[in-house]
């Protein structure tokens, strides 16, 4: 057996902590957490169909969407996995309104986190992949004191770490330290995340594509341009791309990543004097897109990288358009011609 089916993600990060002889373990530490709360969510994900944990929790959360209860559980658990490490100063959850303090009684750390979850989690009745999305920054408040709201608004370019892990018929931890990406697979046998996916590269070019086709009509001219372009038979340009829309964020962008093409999620100008994107800027579309990126792909909010766009509110919306680099300047080309 080859070094990197052998190589486990703790061994990964140890690895790479090494690079940086400057590195002080924390970032090591708050990853082996990570990983360990992976693992407590797909106990809890396998078990969900066994156990009274599928179906909503009765409420809604900051977002206006309706809780289900797996939705609770993993913030619970991601919550209880890092509030006492010493590694966080803050954190920032889709669940929670307001920014999450770190309790007095622990060490304050250098880095914020803010997650998804459980990204999908309206599919989890009809036993559909679903996931968790992580982004780390380094705080840019004083070391050693509680955390404060600007230390978790800090755009994509400033992200230390960013990844997602799929919950499905494996469970895969994606993620970057901006120097590429790799993908680990949870190994139920030895319960370890083994080196699968060394290296992972998206292609410069893809023939498939992930959109919603139910807003077509609230599209942009451009957007609706591109998509009958991409529909339109025709040899020269290699067309029609197949649909592939799954409704689950996580599981149609990591399908995006392996074989290429584009997810998008345009503004929804269902009510004209309020156009928006859906997905969040902070613990989704922001994290996906440094993932992408690093793989060799692309994003855009359809003017610039979304790793460009600086935060004002944890729960700021972005349209999201990511994945190959050959399908984004080809959509970008739409947007301007019909946009503007």
């Amino acid at each position: 057996m080859s070094h990197l089916r052998t190589c486990s993600i703790e061994r990964h990060f140890v690895e790479q902590q090494a690079l940086h002889p400057e590195a002080t373990g924390e970032l090591t530490r708050l990853m082996h957490q990570l990983a360990f709360a992976a693992k407590q969510i797909t106990k809890e994900v396998r078990s969900a169909g066994l156990s009274d944990i599928l179906g909503v929790a009765g409420h809604t959360n900051v977002q206006g969407e309706v809780v289900q209860k797996l939705d609770e559980i993993t913030n619970d658990v991601i919550y209880r996995a890092m509030d006492h490490a010493g590694v966080l100063c803050c954190m920032a959850s889709e669940e929670r309104a307001e920014m999450i303090s770190i309790p007095a009684e622990f060490q304050y750390g250098k880095y914020t986190l803010s997650f998804d979850p459980l990204d999908g989690s309206s599919n989890i009745d009809a036993n559909i992949n679903v996931g968790t999305i992580f982004a780390i920054h380094k705080r840019i408040s004083p070391d050693g004191t509680p955390g404060i709201v600007e230390d978790l608004l800090q755009p994509g370019r400033q992200l230390v770490v960013a990844g997602y892990i799929v919950y499905g018929s494996s469970t895969m931890m994606v993620y970057t330290t901006g120097h590429g990406v790799n993908g680990f697979t949870l190994e139920p046998s030895i319960g370890e995340f083994l080196l699968s996916h060394p290296d992972m590269r998206i292609p410069k070019h893809g023939k498939y594509f992930s959109i919603n086709m139910g807003n077509y009509h609230y599209w942009s001219e451009g957007v609706r341009k591109y998509i009958d372009h991409i529909m339109m038979p025709n040899k020269e340009h290699g067309t029609p791309y197949s649909l592939r829309y799954i409704g689950s964020m996580i599981a149609d962008v990591h399908r995006t990543l392996l074989y290429g093409g584009l997810f998008m999620y345009p503004l929804d100008f269902k009510e004209p004097q309020k156009p928006k994107g859906k997905l969040r800027l902070l613990y989704e579309a922001s994290p996906m897109s440094m993932v992408i990126e690093q793989a060799g792909g692309a994003s855009s909010d359809g003017h610039r990288s979304i790793l460009d766009v600086q935060p004002k509110g944890l729960h700021d919306r972005v349209p999201l358009f990511v994945g190959s680099q050959d399908n984004l300047a080809e959509l970008l080309d739409f947007l301007r011609k019909y946009d503007g």
